[in-house]
């Protein structure tokens, strides 16, 4: 079957978008307006519009286009397995050969005793089954009034009711009802937002502090766990100073509270490891994948768990589960997916080429008047906007403004670059080339150019 290409004229595509799609996090009425870009095909580090305007995506789709777009081997194995075994569910005491192998696969690719796949449809449920899972682990341990699980303001961990709580984004707990109780937040490692005139090392270390501080609040007898991304992705790539993490580690060590690492963006490569966890040297019980694991192709999540609360679990009847856990479609995608990766030295690409040749031209955008801070880990990163560099002030005006503006001067330039408040972020595909970075590189930079124009032009251009 050939691709279709042909397809109805933009504006009548965007009239029925309108009509009938109700879009994630999106102002419904502001869309229907303005139009959506409606995205037609795909090859590479390239997508394509519906007016033929090929664009490249920094975001690698929504961080997960790990291998990049029109791999038909990945569609040659989901055909196959379509017909061999389109559908079967995990309940009940079956299984079937692709979630068998996935998990297999998966124990032996994370680190330490992550020996035990608990699948999922996405990363959010992948997380609202960790809050059972570990509040079930404690109540089979004896301690059922072990409960309670920390995070952190402007984490994103999804967007169900259960992971949405585990966030914390203010703008999500604002619409109904979140959190859920027993979540609490606690502050992030945002040091160019919020670590004033404090060293960077001493601020890791303080904000890293304040999870003893909520153990000791609450009680450790009634902490179940934390969890955290090691880079924050949707909060705006916060990589958070050396110092955090090793302390962290070393509290949860401390109290015995599980630590999960939220791997969805982080994970199959993304920091130059094939788990964030091993990026920022930390061993934690469970671990949430998505996105990378299948490039996108197919919708799938999991829990990567370790050996002690998976045996604990094991001994009583886990009333959890979801249709479509081990997907076999999914299943078998991921596991091409995690082939090519490997095969083709995906990550050490990262690691050796993309990763170090991004982050030199990268960091290279702080001459700009316009940047302040511009801050990497493998190939995810952001670039703070500042009237200010040396006070590292917002704008004067709504915080985003100015972002937004940046992020369609960007579409504008055909490069798909996400702003999150006033900070600028990517995350491109993997397989991005060096001729491609310095294409990215060169759009950014062209796209913040204009940005500083207009602000200048539209007296924006003010600290708070």
């Amino acid at each position: 079957m050939n691709m279709i290409t042909n397809h109805l004229p933009t504006e009548e595509l965007q009239a029925l978008d309108a009509a009938h799609h109700m879009h994630p996090f999106t102002e419904g009425e502001g869309l229907a307006e303005k139009g959506a870009r409606v995205i037609t095909r795909a090859n590479g580090v390239w997508i394509t519009d519906s007016d033929g305007q090929e664009i490249l995506d920094g975001m690698a789709g929504l961080w997960c286009v790990a291998i990049g777009y029109g791999r038909d081997e990945l569609a040659e194995v989901a055909a196959r397995q379509m017909r061999e075994l389109p559908f079967y569910n995990t309940f009940f005491q079956t299984t079937h050969v692709p979630a068998i192998a996935l998990a297999k696969k998966l124990a032996e690719l994370a680190p330490d005793d992550l020996n035990h796949v608990f699948f999922a449809g996405s990363g959010s449920e992948a997380n609202d089954t960790n809050i059972r899972m570990v509040r079930h682990y404690w109540a089979m341990k004896g301690q059922p009034e072990r409960n309670i699980i920390l995070s952190r303001k402007n984490a994103y961990h999804g967007s169900s009711m259960g992971s949405g709580s585990l966030g914390g984004m203010a703008g999500m707990h604002a619409q109904g009802g979140l959190p859920i109780p027993d979540i609490h937040h606690i502050n992030q490692p945002n040091w160019w937002a919020e670590g004033g005139d404090s060293d960077p090392a001493d601020f890791g270390l303080a904000r890293a502090r304040e999870l003893e501080t909520a153990i000791k609040e609450h009680g450790p007898e009634r902490v179940a766990a934390f969890i955290g991304e090691p880079v924050q992705g949707a909060g705006g790539v916060i990589v958070p100073p050396e110092t955090y993490w090793p302390e962290i580690q070393r509290i949860c060590d401390h109290y015995g509270i599980l630590l999960i690492a939220d791997e969805v963006i982080c994970g199959f490569g993304r920091t130059g490891n094939w788990f964030g966890s091993q990026t920022m040297g930390i061993r934690p019980h469970i671990m949430t994948v998505a996105k990378g694991l299948s490039s996108g192709y197919a919708p799938i999540g999991a829990s990567i768990v370790c050996d002690e609360v998976a045996q604990t679990i094991a001994k009583d009847e886990f009333n959890h589960g979801y249709t479509y856990s081990g997907h076999p479609v999914a299943a078998a995608v991921a596991l091409e997916n995690l082939r090519i990766l490997e095969e083709e030295k995906v990550v050490e690409h990262v690691r050796d080429v993309a990763g170090p040749y991004l982050k030199e031209k990268w960091q290279a955008l702080e001459d700009h008047p316009l940047v302040g801070e511009a801050r990497i880990v493998g190939l995810m990163g952001s670039i703070a906007l500042t009237p200010d560099k040396a006070s590292r002030a917002g704008f004067a005006g709504e915080a985003g403004t100015v972002g937004y503006i940046c992020r369609e001067r960007c579409f504008a330039n055909n490069l798909v670059m996400r702003h999150v408040g006033d900070r600028m972020i990517i995350a491109p595909p993997l397989v991005i080339t060096r001729d491609e970075i310095d294409i990215l590189i060169d759009r950014a930079r062209k796209s913040l150019d204009e940005t500083y124009e207009k602000i200048r032009k539209d007296g924006l251009w003010a600290a708070a």
